[in-house]
């Protein structure tokens, strides 16, 4: 009697039976991540503020009064803030996506478990530190007497958006950092041109209208605008932002979905 063990076929995408299987192990690393993060430190979950609030403090020196960049009628501090606590969860989360795997290579080595697991997990642990910096933001609207708008209903929609593009981004690049090492150090500077292509310190409104569709195909356009506008009232929600910005967030997390799902058996080969 021959008995032969052959490699599963699986499909480019997860099956919900393994998602279910090992939803407690995803819990777990969420967990594990969370109660790491600021380990040690001295000012703990104050980090969470500091970046964020010491960026916006530059921002409004440099080109709220130096270059006197416009801020569509509101103070460019608040301005710059609230694009601020998006962008800060998007370049921390692909930052740390990116040696998700790299950083975790003497665990799934060993061990079975979907690969996905690990990037997916730093999209969800800097929500903690947003959900913190949101706080400084509600009450920077209150000392500049500032009423969210009707549209304010419309940040679950935003969120989604922030979360899907970052997850797709997270994926592409957690990937290829296992193939090619060169991505790790790249991705600081490409951190950088990202954020000066998104409307952070300056306003989308300087974008003329007939290139706002192709413009908005970069998702965290329409994330950043979104955010500004439903918080800080200060023109109309952009949904032809938020309608390209999707499109392209969807192509980024189903293309970065398939890619890593495709080159996830070779990762412990090379890792």
């Amino acid at each position: 009697m021959q008995t032969i063990i052959d490699a599963k076929k699986r499909d480019p995408l997860i099956s919900w039976s393994e998602w279910q299987q090992y939803s407690d192990l995803f819990y777990f690393f969420i967990w594990r991540d969370i109660k790491i993060l600021y380990k040690q430190t001295i000012l703990g979950f104050s980090w969470a503020i500091i970046r964020p609030f010491f960026s916006m403090v530059v921002f409004s020196i440099v080109f709220g009064k130096l270059a006197r960049m416009p801020s569509d009628g509101i103070p460019y501090p608040i301005f710059s803030f609230a694009a601020l606590l998006p962008w800060t969860y998007f370049s921390t989360t692909i930052n740390g996506a990116t040696n998700s795997l790299l950083g975790k290579a003497d665990i799934f080595t060993k061990i079975y478990f979907p690969r996905i697991l690990l990037p997916l997990t730093s999209v969800v642990t800097p929500l903690i530190d947003m959900a913190i910096s949101l706080g400084i933001l509600i009450a920077m609207m209150f000392f500049y007497s500032i009423v969210p708008g009707k549209t304010c209903t419309a940040l679950p929609l935003v969120m989604f958006l922030m979360i899907v593009s970052t997850a797709g981004f997270s994926l592409w690049l957690s990937a290829l950092a296992v193939q090619y090492r060169d991505v790790k150090h790249a991705v600081p500077f490409l951190s950088q041109i990202l954020m000066y292509a998104a409307p952070v310190v300056w306003p989308v409104s300087l974008v003329p209208d007939s290139l706002r569709w192709v413009y908005g195909l970069y998702p965290m356009v329409g994330v950043i605008e979104g955010f500004r506008s439903g918080l800080l009232n200060t023109t109309p929600f952009p949904w032809d932002l938020m309608t390209s910005g999707l499109i392209g967030g969807l192509i980024i997390l189903v293309t970065g979905w398939i890619y890593f799902r495709k080159h996830e058996m070779i990762f412990t080969d090379i890792a």
